[in-house]
């Protein structure tokens, strides 16, 4: 049977109806001094990265016009005669200069525009003008632009996009957290060596609250309940690029690190009979994994998109909870409902393997001593500290409720902060 679990937790179909990950890394690439450059952005070129790895299969390069107006009108992409789920598309921004160089049937150059350096090649299948205005009211559902997800857009000046098949030279990304960070090969292998027969993964972008955490302890043990597998647990947090006033991914990897290392997450919230009784243990059974991903701040449609990683990466079950990927107009009102980025499941515009685990809002209650749902524990008392005051208290050095939040996560955090004031 120990075979059989492999086999079937390793079988986590890859996305767009693939028998293999899409793999687009060469060892060397062909005299591209020779070739037109296009000068590809960081945010772009990590994107690039996620498609040449596989974790945005079944793509091999940004997209091209058909692939575009299909998931801006339909939210999906075809391939092979079958709709498959998508909703953000993957587009490279080119300059009018660059545009007239890169004809269709031609290669160019791929160089980063920070470094300079050529980093890979991309055969031309597509050229095509870039509407912002009907990219972000497809995207985020609405045409307004004060909001975060907008603002990624309207600042580039390029108006025209080109798409093909890439290939890039291996990435050597000296973080210090890079052992930390996991492509869709690097997981699959993980999850089949430990033998998980099931495996959950949530995502964040923010240091951990203690009602963060509950989310996966949650939704880990929804699965071990109903299916008596043995469950893999990923904190799977997204460590591209963010916005300017989110926590650096440095500082947030220590928090998590600690967080794993240390066999916290949910300690005192988890239901430790239901573990034992399993003959599980929540802390040997939870790995930290880095995705280098961006974030697109785009609530419902970026909640599907965070599931089509995660199921390259292998994973069966996605948590999604209230306000997924949510970033507010600026006058702080909201573009979506609360419950949309769990309800857009509900009506995809292709297939999607991966199954989702809806979680509401958690909170600590005085009465039952720990983190529980909301939805579970009606006219109870809540310790609450808004994101706001948690800024503020950590900023001060001061050491939050640990109710609300871990001391390990406090302490790196006000150190973070206290060195961020001094420079």
């Amino acid at each position: 049977p120990f075979e059989e679990d492999i086999i079937m937790v390793t079988h986590v179909p890859i996305h767009g109806g693939l028998t293999e990950l899409i793999c687009r890394e060469v060892t060397q690439l062909d005299s591209p001094e020779l070739l037109p450059r296009i000068a590809v952005e960081d945010v772009d070129m990590t994107s690039l990265y996620r498609i040449a790895d596989g974790t945005l299969s079944p793509l091999v390069g940004p997209m091209v016009k058909e692939d575009y107006d299909s998931v801006l009108s339909a939210k999906c992409i075809e391939r092979n005669g079958n709709k498959w789920a998508w909703t953000i598309p993957i587009i490279l921004p080119i300059t009018a200069d660059e545009a007239k160089t890169a004809v269709v049937g031609s290669t160019v150059a791929l160089s980063s525009a920070s470094a300079g350096d050529v980093f890979g090649t991309l055969k031309v299948e597509s050229v095509y003008d870039w509407d912002k205005a009907s990219f972000i009211k497809a995207v985020y559902g609405t045409e307004r632009t004060d909001h975060p997800g907008a603002r990624l857009w309207i600042g580039d000046d390029r108006s025209t996009l080109v798409g093909g098949e890439i290939s890039v030279l291996p990435f050597n990304d000296t973080r210090d957290f890079v052992q930390r960070i996991f492509n869709p090969v690097k997981l699959r292998n993980f999850i089949a060596e430990q033998g998980y027969e099931v495996t959950v993964a949530f995502q964040t972008r923010n240091p951990l609250h203690r009602a963060h955490e509950y989310a996966l302890v949650y939704g880990a043990e929804k699965l071990l309940r109903e299916t008596g597998k043995k469950v893999g647990v990923f904190l799977n947090p997204l460590v591209g690029q963010l916005k300017g006033d989110d926590v650096p991914a440095a500082t947030r990897m220590l928090t998590y690190a600690k967080l794993i290392d240390d066999k916290l997450l949910g300690e005192g919230d988890k239901d430790v009979e239901l573990w034992q009784s399993k003959g599980q243990d929540l802390g040997s059974q939870t790995c930290l994994a880095g995705l280098d991903m961006r974030m697109y701040y785009g609530g419902p449609s970026e909640a599907v998109m965070h599931a089509i990683y995660r199921q390259n990466l292998g994973i069966s079950h996605f948590i999604i909870g209230r306000k997924h990927a949510d970033a507010p107009y600026d006058d702080g009102s909201a573009i979506w409902g609360d419950f949309d980025a769990q309800e857009i499941f509900h009506n995809l515009g292709g297939e999607l393997s991966i199954k989702t685990v809806n979680v509401g809002f958690a909170a600590y209650f005085e009465e039952i001593g720990r983190v529980g749902l909301v939805e579970d524990n009606k006219g109870k008392t809540t310790v609450n500290i808004s994101g706001t005051k948690m800024r503020a208290l950590l900023n001060d050095g001061q050491m939050p409720d640990d109710r609300v939040m871990r001391p390990t996560t406090a302490t790196i955090l006000m150190e973070y902060y206290r060195s961020k004031n001094v420079a």
